[in-house]
This record gives structure tokens, C-alpha cells and sequence, in this order.
């Protein structure tokens, strides 16, 4: 809990206790809270979009190492496969199987780094809970206290 949230309360229950807060310093209460719940609200938002562009990250880096290590392995992999294969077909029939299959894998790393980043999101889901939250103990809150209090 922040100083100035420890302060804000302090004179709350002050006040309460002596019944003499006037109009003005409950709108000075009032604007100085809200002013730290929207800078929390901030810092919160941005540690999670820092975290999902990490992981964003990390997947294009994923994308990057898959695509360098698919062109060595397919030009010396195709090269040798195809050497080989010509002693048993055409040199043709030897290409197109080997481009086949190289194909086939890059297809698969496709699919692979597309699923990694769709489990990703660059919505901050933990900031718009706790701003659903706060809109419902601003429109009610004599029910319960503040999940942060």
C-alpha cells in the first residue's frame, strides 16, 4: 500500500471519528485517490504488456532460427538426398520428392509458430479485471471494501 494511500485513509477515519470533514477536502480525498488507483491501474497494464511482448518476442525469434536452420538443412539436405536418390530414378523424380518433403516440414514449423502465437495475447487481462472491479465498488461502495484496501 502506497504512503499517500495510508494517508488518504488516515484522515477518512479522522474525520469519521470527528464528523468535521468539509466539502472540499472530501473532493481533495476524493481526486487524490483516484489519481493513484489510475497510476496503479498504469504500472499494472504496463508490466503485462511487457510480459506478452516478450513472449511475442521470443516467438519471432522462434520464426527467425526455424527459417535459418530450414535453409542449411535444405540446401545441403536436399543435396545429398538428391545424389542418393539418383542412383535409383531420374535426377528430376530425386528433386521433386526432396522439395516435397522439405515442404512438408516447413508447413509443420508454419503451423507450430502460429499456434505459439495465438495462445499469446496483447490484451492486459489481469489491469481490465481490476478496472471492472473498481467500477463496480465506485458505483457501490458501501456493499463491500476495495479489493486493493
Amino acid at each position: 500500500m502506497s504512503l499517500t494511500s495510508r494517508r488518504t485513509r488516515q484522515r477518512a477515519r479522522d474525520r469519521t471519528e470527528d464528523h468535521d470533514a468539509t466539502f472540499g477536502e472530501l473532493v481533495a480525498d476524493l481526486a487524490t485517490d483516484a489519481r493513484t488507483l489510475v497510476r496503479q491501474e498504469m504500472e499494472l497494464a504496463r508490466a503485462e504488456m511487457r510480459q506478452e511482448a516478450s513472449r511475442a518476442g521470443r516467438a519471432g525469434g522462434m520464426f527467425g532460427g526455424a527459417a535459418f536452420a530450414g535453409v542449411m538443412v535444405a540446401v545441403f539436405g536436399s543435396l545429398g538426398a538428391m545424389f542418393a536418390l539418383t542412383a535409383v530414378l531420374w535426377s528430376t523424380w530425386a528433386a521433386l520428392i526432396v522439395a516435397g518433403a522439405w515442404l512438408l516440414l516447413g508447413a509443420l514449423l508454419f503451423l507450430k509458430g502460429r499456434a505459439d502465437l495465438r495462445r499469446g495475447s496483447m490484451t492486459p487481462r489481469r489491469t481490465v479485471d481490476t478496472l471492472k472491479e473498481d467500477a463496480e465498488w465506485a458505483r457501490h461502495p458501501t456493499r463491500r471494501t476495495h479489493p486493493s484496501a
